[in-house]
């Protein structure tokens, strides 16, 4: 039932645009009533976000050996899906939705946001692991960081992002999570302190 409402939303989505999709349209097609849909998602522009952006699983999380190159893994495949397309006008229309949604932020945070902070939340208890950080760090903080400069970058500012600005991003990143542990876990006398 899922991949049927999501493969009509794509479609329908190539077919009038994002601006013109209906529920309606997409529950017809589908063959289900929009109740089944509104029970899945609490609006067309989640719908539509999870059918081209963003389902609930991504990819494992890679582990190359270092913080740094755990988090470039990581930018490289948000950046993949934020910077499609469907990403470029869906995305917007989401954060609008958000806005006024608190259903939908509820949705999103526990969802979509929860599953990135899952995948920060094993890069960064590798690098503790490693002795590359003093500690864990803010989730919240790690995402913003990363995902959020890159979002920000695409959506806000529309710079023309390719790797090498993902790959600064990365290291800024990398470098900001490691002074946010030092912060938070050192003590001049070098105990650790968790915030």
């Amino acid at each position: 039932m899922d991949h049927k409402i999501l493969q009509t939303t794509r479609d329908l989505i190539e077919e009038v645009g994002y601006l013109d999709l209906t529920v309606d349209q997409v529950a017809a097609r589908a063959g289900v009533g929009k109740a089944t849909i509104y029970r899945r998602y609490a609006s067309k522009a989640e719908m539509a976000f999870v059918a081209n952006v963003h389902g609930q699983q991504l990819p494992p999380v890679a582990d190359t050996g270092s913080l740094h190159g755990d988090l470039l893994a990581l930018a490289r495949t948000f950046y993949v899906l934020m910077a499609a397309p469907e990403a470029r006008y869906l995305v917007p229309a989401l954060i609008s939705e958000l806005a006024v949604n608190a259903e939908l932020v509820t949705r999103f945070q526990d969802t979509y946001l929860a599953a990135e902070h899952a995948a920060f939340a094993r890069i960064i208890e590798r690098a503790v692991a490693r002795g590359e950080l003093a500690g864990p760090v803010n989730l919240a903080i790690a995402h913003l960081l990363l995902a959020g400069s890159l979002a920000a970058a695409l959506y806000i500012t529309n710079l023309p992002v390719d790797d090498a600005m993902v790959t600064d991003l990365a290291a800024a990143a990398a470098a900001g999570i490691t002074a946010l542990a030092d912060q938070h876990h050192s003590d001049p006398d070098g105990a650790a302190e968790p915030r």
